[in-house]
């Protein structure tokens, strides 16, 4: 949707199935020498399903944030909801990390990044786990309207 919007951007995907907030930012820096000018973080789900204490999920999700935001990176942050596997306490804790995040560091929040993929077995893998082809572009429109004011925003910056 970037070039039918006109916007000069190259995606690069960084995200590698079943990473959780500590995996991904062992990777980061990597993926800051890539040079981005937006950073779309899409991280949680697999904490969520595998109990990790949130606060060593919201301090990984915080150092990625300062991380990009110190080298001048737009990040457009991505909730996720937990299961209440480990109680509903842990669910709230959990939904409550992304808007506390999007307000502490000023960057837009999908509110909900699996909106309309989750429960939907017609945009499910066969694993069930994991969003198909039709999954990922619900995801991609789920982004969208999020992105693009950021993305409009470097390109007016250049005119």
């Amino acid at each position: 949707e970037a070039a039918d919007a006109g916007l000069p951007y190259a995606v690069i995907n960084q995200g590698v199935s079943g990473d959780t907030t500590a995996r991904a930012h062992r990777r980061f820096k990597a993926a800051l020498d890539e040079q981005p000018q937006i950073l779309i973080l899409a991280l949680g789900a697999n904490d969520g399903l595998g109990g990790v204490p949130v606060p060593q999920m919201r301090k990984n999700l915080e150092e990625m944030i300062e991380a990009a935001q110190a080298r001048s990176i737009k990040v457009v942050l991505c909730g996720m909801e937990a299961l209440p596997l480990y109680g509903w306490q842990y669910t709230i804790d959990f939904h409550q990390v992304f808007p506390a995040l999007a307000a502490k560091y000023n960057v837009p929040l999908v509110p909900f990044l699996l909106n309309g993929v989750i429960g939907d077995p017609s945009l499910m893998s066969p694993d069930g786990v994991h969003p198909n082809a039709a999954g990922a572009k619900v995801l991609a429109d789920n982004i969208w309207p999020y992105l693009l004011p950021v993305a409009q925003s470097f390109v007016r910056a250049s005119v």
